[in-house]
């Protein structure tokens, strides 16, 4: 039996904040799944209470999806990383078409731009491909090199088949959950960043 193509959404809705109801484009290509509807509502309800004022990384912004939803919900700064041409294009379209000042696109490798100088972020989305097993690494550079503020919330969504890949020690599991395929936990940043 041949499987049907994963058919990708032609656009995706901003659940809250001032672009609720706005709808995003998400370009057709390979792997590029945005987060669901339903699992960015559970995971901006766990961000409620931090959202608003925080400085927010969105490493492997794809669509952008994580990145508006948490600029739209109040958020100091976003800053998207995204590699791919085309979905940084479809990117730099929708900060426009939204004029969202808060957000800073950067067209960059994750795992190479993680090596660069680095700024305290309150809030990361780690969403990466999921045939990629680049999420250990990431995670790592993250805590390494002091990309977390103190208390940082770390989001994670993996692929349930993957397992769960492992994260600092530092780092305390706050809420986890499961939806269709994916999988996804939330982390806060404790113990050696308050240390700094």
């Amino acid at each position: 039996m041949t499987q049907k193509p994963h058919r990708l959404p032609g656009k995706v809705r901003i659940i809250g904040g001032q672009w609720r109801g706005r709808r995003i484009s998400v370009p057709p290509i390979n792997g590029l799944r945005p987060t669901p509807d339903r699992v960015r509502e559970t995971l901006f309800n766990w961000l409620q209470p931090v959202i608003e004022g925080a400085c927010c990384l969105d490493l492997f912004a794809g669509s952008g999806a994580l990145g508006f939803e948490a600029a739209s919900r109040g958020a100091a700064k976003v800053v998207m990383i995204e590699h791919d041409e085309r979905a940084y294009q479809g990117l730099v379209e929708q900060v426009t078409r939204l004029a969202a000042d808060t957000v800073e696109l950067v067209q960059a490798d994750a795992m190479e731009w993680l090596h660069g100088a680095q700024n305290a972020f309150d809030v990361v989305f780690l969403d990466p491909p999921f045939a990629g097993k680049i999420l250990a690494r990431a995670t790592q550079l993250l805590h390494d090199r002091h990309w977390l503020g103190p208390r940082a919330r770390i989001y994670i969504e993996s692929e349930r088949t993957q397992g769960v890949s492992p994260v600092p020690k530092s780092w305390v599991l706050k809420k986890k959950g499961a939806a269709g395929s994916v999988q996804f936990r939330l982390f806060e940043e404790r113990g050696d960043s308050l240390e700094r």
